[in-house]
């Protein structure tokens, strides 16, 4: 069933709706699944250190550019390839020419759209405590706006929809005094687990877009 957008430009009430969807998932999380998400972005981190020989922030830079519509383990298994070989592969051509000009030696901040998902990916593996960064995927919108979209299409490359989402996790992760990376990784777990309960639907098959 297709589901309408939610508005690019959402109103404060709606903010604040989002903000306590965000709240009462977290609620939600176990014991376990709080630890997994925690320390999601801390092992994203150490693997792009490892991949990258040290370079953290080229590790990280890769893998967010490689990202988009692969599931974890497939984006990284392309990452460390591309960096083992220096030759990035197995995505479509605007990916693997961000992939290859951060191998390169360019600037992640430069190569990958800031504003948006994939940007903001990097942030986040780069510096699991970055104040500021919110990876918004389909899963982090449907956790605040309080409904599965399914294949329905978010229209999360509207900056406007993007930013206010991401400002909702920012204020529920400063009510629970923790890094809106950590917060959003966690209601991840929770909502993911929630989906294979409901479904079946399992982890390979989750997708980072």
């Amino acid at each position: 069933m297709s589901r309408t957008m939610i508005p690019s430009q959402p109103s404060p009430t709606t903010v604040r709706r989002y903000v306590s969807n965000i709240i009462a998932t977290y609620n939600r999380a176990t014991a376990d699944q709080i630890q997994r998400g925690q320390a999601w972005y801390v092992t994203a981190n150490q693997l792009a250190t490892m991949i990258a020989d040290g370079d953290t922030r080229k590790g990280a830079g890769v893998i967010a550019a490689l990202s988009a519509n692969k599931s974890w383990p497939e984006n990284t298994r392309l990452a460390t390839r591309a960096l083992s070989t220096g030759q990035a592969s197995g995505h479509v051509g605007n990916a693997i020419a961000k992939a290859t000009a951060i191998m390169n030696g360019a600037d992640p901040v430069d190569v990958l759209p800031m504003d948006a998902k994939t940007g903001n990916f990097f942030l986040c593996i780069d510096n699991p405590t970055h104040p500021t960064a919110v990876c918004v995927d389909r899963h982090a919108h449907d956790v605040a706006v309080g409904r599965r979209f399914g294949n329905d299409d978010r229209g999360l490359s509207s900056k406007g929809r993007y930013n206010a989402l991401a400002d909702a996790y920012r204020t529920a992760a400063a009510r629970l005094g923790m890094a809106p990376a950590t917060l959003q990784a966690i209601t991840w777990v929770v909502q993911i687990e929630s989906i294979r309960r409901a479904d079946a639907y399992g982890y390979g098959q989750e997708v980072n877009a």
